[in-house]
Formats: structure tokens, C-alpha cells, sequence
């Protein structure tokens, strides 16, 4: 099969590798669809090598979507020809964390003797043609779901799982920081689970984006003071939930200004190692601020994959460049650079669906 092989930090190629066999209660899935995902280019330079990935050669990819082609042993529930969408954690089961369904926070994280998998971080991704996963790393999808649009359940799950931490006040107002495919998508399901008001702080493109695909309101950072003017736009009250979806340096901050007393903010951006924030302490104790850090997309993907099943999440817009696996430079190139008025880039290493 050909397969997206990182060689080195900074380095990769595409290469004809052997088919991966599934074992015991896994299955090999042929990939239709895999997003390049915000972590990618980092993981793919090389910026945590040891850690993402931990080794060379290595394959990366978790965003993904495709078909059920063999089944394992003991594998019940699944049969070739099946529609799955993936996750990228798969828990090792047994641990604390596990137990109460915090796979994501499995603390037996990358021992893989424990059955611990995180798929394209430290355990072979989905950049090829066909890969082997856990099928508790898989969910059915239905026909109406396309490839593409399932490859976006990963992304969508980052969204929902954050609001899931916080919850959403109906008929409350929520602001999103950062409008990139997170921020977008985060738009939608803060309107689907309730929120009467969403307004969006960015700048650019996006922004622009931001406004045309569902922001009641758009505030641009580089054109005025941002939480001056989501206090604006409340009456000076603040709203109920800032979803901090970009990690850049700052915003943190900023999102703990903007909302009301007893508000809640919820961290799905993934800033750098290197960013430190400097926070208002007495301000957060005195208005009893909720914070909550927010890691992947745990018990979503099967709640995702029904409301775009039903029309009520849409993410098929936000998918705005397609290529195959052999143009995956260019692919990852559009999407680092924003180029072209890039959202979201899905990568299609069997070709397109019919």
C-alpha cells in the first residue's frame, strides 16, 4: 500500500509499505478520508520528536474516515464493508481514568503493552492507504455521512466535548476565540445545543468566514480591544462561555474577562509549551469563574456522527480542498499557509467516493 512515511524530523515521502493485519478485536479499515489536523504540521516538522512520534519511520493521521475490509479475532459488531469514522485514543480499559470513560486521560498513556493506542501521535496513523485500529477507536457511520464529512468527526469532537465540560445556557451567549475549523465548527453546535448568541473574535479571512457561516456577531482583535468589545456587545455583562479555540498567547486571559459573574471558560486550543499566561486571579475567585482545560473528544463521536446523519451539525462547507495521498506536500503547504481561502483539507489516499 502506499503510506505518508515521516523518515526524519522534517522529512517524508511517500513509500509503498506492507498492509498492516489486524489482531485481536481490531480490524483493518481501507482510509477514504483524513483531515490534516492542526497538530499535524507540528508533528510532521519534527518540533516533538521522541514524543510525537517517538520513532522513525513513522505514519501519521488521526482524522479520519474509510471502510471496514477484515475483522480480527474476537471482533464482534463489525464486518467488512462497514462505514466507520476513528478516533485517535484508544484507553488501555482498566485504569482509573478508563473506568469512568476518560480514555483520553488514560494513565497508562504509550505503554502499548497495556493495549493503549493513540493513532497517528505515537501509535501508525491513517496517512495511507489502509490502517489497523481497535474497534473501540471506531464508530459506525451511515451512507448518509459522507467519507470527507466523517473525517471531520474527530474535529467536531474536539467542539463538543469542551461544550459537554461546561454545558451551554439556552438562550445564553457564548464567544468564540480563534475561527479556525474548531472555532467554525464550534459556532454551529453552540447554536445546536442552545446558545440563543454567538459571537466570534478573529481576524482575517477567517473571521470573514466566521461571519458568513454562522457568527451572529464578529469582533476583529487587530481593529479593536477585544474584551472591551464583547462587554460591548452584552451590555457590559459578559457572556456565559468563551470556547478558546486558537492557543495563541493572550487569549486565555482575554476569555476570562469576557465573561459574565459565575461564567465558564473552556480550553480547547492547544497553545505551545512556550506560552505562559499571566491571569486575574482575585478576579476569577470573586466571580467565581470556571475553567476548564479540555483534551480531544471522548463519548462524542457516535453523538456527532447522528446529528450530521439528521442535517443538524453541517461541516461539508468547511471542507474546502481535497488531494490525493502523492500531493500531500502540496495538501499540507495550502493548509500551513491558508492559501486559497483554506478551511479545512481533506487528503483522499484511495481516491475520491463515488
Amino acid at each position: 500500500m502506499k503510506a505518508l512515511v515521516l523518515t526524519s524530523p522534517g522529512a517524508f515521502e511517500v513509500q509503498e509499505v506492507a498492509v498492516p493485519k489486524p489482531g485481536p478485536h481490531e480490524v483493518l479499515c481501507r482510509i477514504r478520508g483524513v483531515a490534516i489536523c492542526g497538530s499535524d504540521p507540528e508533528i510532521i516538522r519534527g518540533g516533538l520528536a521522541g514524543i510525537w512520534p517517538p520513532f522513525y519511520p513513522f505514519i501519521p493521521g488521526h482524522e479520519w474516515s474509510g471502510e471496514v475490509v477484515e475483522v480480527g479475532d474476537g471482533v464482534l459488531g463489525y464486518k467488512p464493508g462497514d462505514r466507520v469514522a476513528g478516533e485517535a485514543h484508544k484507553g488501555c480499559g482498566y485504569c482509573r481514568n478508563c473506568l469512568q470513560g476518560r480514555y483520553n486521560l488514560c494513565e497508562n498513556y504509550g505503554t502499548a503493552a497495556t493495549g493503549h493506542r493513540h493513532y497517528g501521535f505515537i501509535s501508525q496513523g491513517a496517512y495511507a492507504q489502509y490502517n489497523v485500529y481497535s474497534i473501540r477507536a471506531i464508530n459506525h457511520m451511515p451512507a448518509s455521512v459522507s467519507f470527507r464529512e466523517g473525517a471531520l468527526v474527530d474535529t467536531a469532537g474536539v467542539t463538543l466535548h469542551g461544550m459537554e465540560l461546561t454545558g451551554i445556557t439556552p438562550g445564553g451567549t457564548v464567544v468564540v476565540i480563534g475561527p479556525g475549523p474548531i472555532g467554525l465548527i464550534a459556532v454551529r453546535f453552540a447554536k445546536a445545543l442552545g446558545a440563543a448568541r454567538v459571537i466570534v473574535v478573529g481576524r482575517g479571512a477567517r473571521l470573514d468566514a466566521a461571519a458568513a457561516k454562522g457568527a451572529d456577531a464578529v469582533v476583529n482583535f487587530e481593529k479593536v480591544e477585544p474584551v472591551q468589545a464583547v462587554r460591548d456587545l452584552t451590555g457590559g455583562l459578559g457572556v456565559d462561555e468563551v470556547f478558546e479555540c486558537s492557543g495563541a498567547p493572550g487569549t486565555f486571559a482575554q476569555a476570562v474577562r469576557m465573561v459574565r459573574k459565575g461564567g465558564k471558560v473552556s480550553l480547547l486550543g492547544v497553545p505551545p509549551d512556550t506560552v505562559r499566561e499571566e491571569l486575574p486571579f482575585k478576579y476569577i475567585v470573586h466571580n467565581e469563574i470556571a475553567i476548564f482545560g479540555s483534551r480531544a473528544n471522548p463519548n462524542v463521536s457516535r453523538k456527532i456522527i447522528e446529528m450530521m446523519g439528521a442535517g443538524l451539525i453541517k461541516v461539508k462547507d468547511l471542507i474546502t480542498h481535497t488531494f490525493p495521498l502523492e500531493e500531500f506536500a502540496t495538501a499540507l503547504d495550502t493548509f500551513v499557509g491558508r492559501k486559497d481561502g483554506v478551511i479545512k483539507v481533506v487528503i483522499e489516499p484511495n481516491g475520491p467516493e463515488a
